[in-house]
């Protein structure tokens, strides 16, 4: 389960646009961040997505990814254009296709690969919508299928797209605006497919246009409860709309790393509670709590100016740091990609032992080193406003810096937390000890 969100340029500080997604997947699930660059394509030439070949465009724009290791597309990401995108399941209750077309995470990469705005990326994955459908198997070790939803931002504007099969709903973003795994949009929708309100006929959910509501009546009930979407957006959007006018990326980023309304108390432990889940997501025991934030974006969108992409590349976001890219000056050495067994030769990986080391005692853990880590992302903060406005070489060397200077910090952190012990909850504890088994994690 993932949240969403976007604050236009009338909600942000300095008139830009700023997204933030939080990826939230299974434990194992390693997650990696990636750069593709522009490419020229020759006619006839196609792409292989996770499960679906479809033709190719003839340009394809450069594209900074933050994705899960075993998939084509991604969560979320930014173009060359400034083109930003986060992805959201919604569980509908549209019966799936027989045979799999593009999964939510490929029909956002194509978008941002072939779009130079957000309008032209609503139209690319309503096209590919029509044109090939959506589903299946987007979960890692469980079967887990589902539609999509999507924000869409560029420096100037949002939209807010949300799917049903082959259907679909677009609104233009005021302001500010967030999803997580539900339909937002009821009636009200700028622009839709043309079969939405057809389709609801047939299925006897609606008369017509004059009864339709696309949330009442196409969502599924249990998984869309279940996955406590609708508190979750309901506590984005109150954090948005009391900090609007002065939003920030670190206020972004404070968002990203939210445990609720108890979060902040000194003896908050994700260790508690079989159901319920928060913007910072926490796995846990049982068929419910099965998600992990696995990686964190905060694009931040100027015009003008090249995107300046916030991204963990780690999982956690109240664990990790967010650590500056853009485009133009590309990505450092990460090492190999990672896979879903620990291996330490990957960035993921080695801040499992951070963040493992930290959930078998949170409260105590987090205080040894979360202040820290507020004071390193905030002078990267104030490092990156200076580089975004001089050369691509000057970005390039502070996002080098700025992932040598977060590892060392996590492992002097790791140094510091307490000796583990037998994390509060024993069916919790008890899930953590099976994620580390199925990674082969010592």
């Amino acid at each position: 389960m993932c949240d969403t969100f976007v604050a236009l340029a009338s909600a942000t500080r300095d008139g830009s646009v700023i997204l933030g997604k939080n990826s939230d997947r299974e434990p194992n699930e390693a997650h990696e961040v990636v750069f593709v660059p522009a490419a020229d394509h020759a006619p006839g030439a196609t792409v292989t997505t996770t499960y679906l070949t479809v033709p190719q465009v003839g340009h394809t724009y450069a594209v900074l990814l933050a994705k899960p290791y075993w998939i084509w597309g991604a969560e979320m990401g930014v173009n060359s254009h400034g083109v930003a995108i986060g992805n959201e399941a919604v569980f509908t209750r549209v019966p799936r296709e027989q045979t799999d077309g593009l999964i939510g995470m490929d029909l956002l990469r194509l978008a941002l690969e072939r779009s130079a705005t957000a309008d032209e990326a609503v139209d690319v994955i309503a096209d590919l919508l029509g044109r090939h459908g959506q589903g299946g198997q987007c979960g890692h070790t469980h079967d887990l299928r589902y539609d999509n939803s999507f924000i869409v931002a560029d420096p100037q504007q949002a939209w807010v797209l949300e799917t049903a099969g082959r259907e679909w709903a677009a609104s233009r973003i005021e302001g500010y605006g967030s999803i997580s795994n539900a339909i937002t949009q009821h009636r009200d929708a700028d622009r839709r497919s043309a079969g939405l309100v057809a389709e609801a006929v047939r299925r006897g959910w609606c008369t017509g246009a004059d009864d339709f509501d696309f949330a009442a009546q196409y969502c599924d009930r249990v998984y869309t409860r279940f996955s406590d979407a609708r508190p979750r957006q309901c506590r984005t959007e109150g954090a948005l709309a009391a900090a609007a006018g002065a939003i920030e990326p670190s206020e972004a980023m404070r968002l990203l790393r939210d445990h609720g309304k108890d979060g902040d108390h000194a003896r908050w432990t994700p260790a508690r509670g079989l159901l319920g889940q928060d913007v910072c997501a926490h796995a846990g025991f049982g068929p419910v709590r099965v998600s992990q934030s696995v990686g964190s974006m905060v694009a931040h969108l100027v015009p003008g100016q090249s995107p300046t992409v916030w991204v963990t590349g780690t999982s956690a976001p109240c664990t990790s740091v967010f650590k500056p890219v853009w485009l133009d000056g590309g990505l450092p050495g990460l090492g190999p990609s990672p896979t879903g067994t620990y291996d330490p030769a990957t960035l993921w990986w080695r801040h499992e032992d951070l963040h493992r080391a930290t959930l078998a005692h949170y409260p105590e853990a987090i205080s040894a080193y979360a202040a820290d880590r507020d004071r390193l992302e905030a002078d990267l903060l104030k490092r990156a406003d200076k580089a975004r406005v001089g050369s691509p070489d000057d970005r390039a060397a502070l996002t080098v810096d700025a992932f040598a200077e977060a590892e060392a910090a996590e492992r002097q952190w790791l140094a510091r937390v307490p000796p583990a012990r037998r994390p509060k909850g024993g069916l919790y504890a008890r899930a953590w000890a099976g994620f580390d088994r199925a990674a082969d994690r010592p």
